[in-house]
């Protein structure tokens, strides 16, 4: 039946206080009990899912939720393991992956198998999706209330896929599973927790096409990830 509709309402509660934060309102009061149990959303290990990932892709399938639905031609579920030690998670689909309905297909995607070659494996061993699941008119970041229709979702994805770790791809990615608002060169390089998963955000595949120079820092931030997982054995 899905997970239960309390969870996402946490969630979305979870991902406003956050946004209040952020813009400097401090909310309203509460006891000190309920300030312990907010400040402990976000720890420990998520709740087991009870839907798949085909049942999650069948619910989004004609998803109107945000303004975005208006000029695409498909939309990008993702793809991959459906249980891989490995997500790459990205900003949102581009002009290739609006064509085809896959993720990471472009240019920027051909750079993508090619780290994940790097690394031992194959594109087929991880699953790729991305935060906003249409494509932003000509490429465009991702605005608030995109990311907020959408964003329950992809949570709901990386519980049905449970995996050992979590690249995000770029600052939309980063930001959205550290819950920060910081840029990516500063969050790059390190590990957080998103529910018990070890997640290293890293610059996007499109931006290295951009700027070449910083393919040696993804590359030591995705040496990271493999000496998490094992894989240090596994290059090529």
């Amino acid at each position: 039946m899905g997970i239960p509709p309390i969870y996402t309402l946490l969630d979305n509660i979870e991902h406003s206080l956050r946004r209040m934060a952020e813009a400097g309102r401090t909310g309203f009061d509460v006891s000190e009990d309920t300030l312990a149990i907010i400040d402990g959303w976000g720890s420990g290990p998520p709740q087991k899912s009870r839907e798949t990932l085909s049942e999650l892709a069948a619910e989004l399938e004609d998803c109107r939720r945000c303004r975005l639905h208006r000029e695409r031609e498909h939309l990008v579920f993702g793809e991959g393991a459906p249980h891989p030690r490995l997500v790459f998670v990205g900003e949102g689909p581009g002009f290739e992956e609006d064509r085809q309905g896959r993720p990471f297909v472009g240019p920027a995607g051909a750079l993508l198998t090619r780290i994940i070659r790097a690394m031992g494996l194959a594109r087929d061993q991880v699953y790729i999706c991305n935060v906003v699941k249409c494509r932003p008119p000509e490429n465009r970041t991702p605005q608030g209330d995109e990311i907020d229709a959408c964003g329950p979702f992809l949570r709901r994805q990386l519980l049905a896929l449970e995996p050992a770790c979590i690249c995000a791809l770029g600052a939309v990615a980063a930001q959205f599973l550290t819950g920060t608002r910081r840029g990516i060169s500063e969050l790059r390089g390190r590990f957080f927790d998103y529910h018990g998963i070890p997640v290293m955000p890293t610059f996007h595949p499109a931006y290295l096409l951009r700027n070449p120079e910083r393919k040696r820092a993804v590359w030591e931030d995705i040496q990271q990830i493999m000496g998490r997982l094992g894989l240090e054995g596994r290059a090529q």
